[in-house]
């Protein structure tokens, strides 16, 4: 059992000087992930505009959206993994990216 915990603690230590970018790689698949369906409710909802305002409104969501959601929803996520200790952040992780691949393979 101790080895099993050590095991954790240590893939644990080594990924909290990897969180932003496992957080970064949390946030980019989930938008791969829901993207679609967003971009898709944007134009259901934007389909009677002319064509000017269509093409502007769905490049801000796209560019605008995604990207400052990207940008300033990674270190809050970051900040938000970096609470648990050592003994509960691998195990956490892993879960995220099971439930991660859990949802891939459903869509």
């Amino acid at each position: 059992m101790d080895l099993l915990l050590e095991l954790i603690a240590t893939l644990s230590r080594w990924s909290r000087g990897h969180l932003y970018d496992i957080s970064l790689a949390i946030m980019a698949t989930l938008f791969v992930l829901f993207g679609p369906g967003i971009n898709a409710w944007v134009q259901r909802s934007i389909g009677s505009l002319n064509f000017f305002l269509r093409t502007l409104i769905f490049v801000l969501v796209c560019a605008l959206g995604y990207g400052l959601a990207i940008v300033f929803l990674t270190p809050w996520l970051s900040q938000g993994l970096g609470h648990f200790n050592n003994y509960t952040l691998a195990p956490v992780l892993l879960l995220v990216f099971f439930l991660i691949g859990v949802l891939a393979d459903r869509g």
